[in-house]
């Protein structure tokens, strides 16, 4: 029964995922999530059912287009992929609870605010205003009213204080430090881990990402780095680590 919901979730996962990639490519470009259908970017081959299958397709066709043999991007099967290990991880976490709707529509967000910061360093507030309501919407049923105003307030908190580190660091450097998509996704961030732990998100995020930074700058020294996917992996492994301010203080020694 657990491997039926497991691989259940990751062919779910995997066939979102592709939709995701399709949002954050067409969304960001001003174009429709529906129209015109899934089609090749080089010769506007129009995909067949059999193309579109997560995975498969891409391992099937070879990683080229069956029309014009382009070659198809590796980041779309890898996307498909993380997605589906994303999801089967919510329900090794979380199991099959309440809390496990949250998880999935927290995951969901962040794979395409990671793919459309990844393709054009943008995240689109259309993302966070759609996956936030529902958000609020599954905290209120799950938790309650004193569960939804306990996590607004510590979402506007996670939002205040990114806001000030951006303007702090706007003022060292002397130019823009932070997106403002990074300052709005952190209060999601926020909304459902907390406002602790989405600060303690910030300062681990830098860590993972000062490595990778370093090596990009090192061989392409005016590139400019995303720094939405550091931020969501540094969160993403405080909520499945299931962090909060206690366990880290026991941690600490305090």
């Amino acid at each position: 029964m657990e491997f039926s919901i497991i691989l259940g979730l990751f062919i779910l996962g995997t066939l979102l995922g592709s939709f995701y990639n399709v949002v954050a490519y067409r969304l960001t470009k001003g174009q429709s999530i529906i129209y015109p259908s899934s089609h090749c970017p080089n010769c506007n081959h129009k995909l067949k059912p059999y193309e579109l299958i997560p995975i498969v397709s891409f391992i099937l066709q070879r990683g080229k287009c069956t029309k014009c043999k382009k070659k198809i991007s590796w980041f779309y099967p890898l996307s498909e992929i993380i997605c589906g290990l994303l999801f089967v991880l919510c329900y090794i976490s979380f199991g099959l609870s309440q809390e496990l709707i949250i998880a999935l529509t927290f995951v969901s967000m962040l794979v395409i605010v990671v793919l459309s910061d990844y393709y054009y360093m943008i995240i689109e507030d259309s993302v966070l205003i759609v996956f936030g309501l529902f958000l609020v919407l599954e905290i209120y049923f799950i938790q309650g009213f004193t569960g939804l105003y306990q996590s607004l307030i510590s979402g506007v908190i996670a939002f205040v204080i990114m806001f000030c580190l951006k303007l702090f660091g706007d003022f060292i450097f002397k130019k823009e430090s932070l997106g403002g998509g990074d300052i709005k996704l952190m209060f999601i961030f926020g909304l459902v881990v907390g406002w602790e732990m989405a600060v303690v998100g910030i300062f681990l995020s830098a860590f993972i990402a000062l490595p990778i930074s370093l090596f990009i700058l090192k061989s392409k020294k005016n590139h400019e780095i995303a720094y939405g996917p550091f931020l969501s992996l540094a969160v993403l492994i405080i909520y499945f680590s299931h962090l909060d301010v206690k366990l880290l203080l026991s941690w600490l020694g305090c």
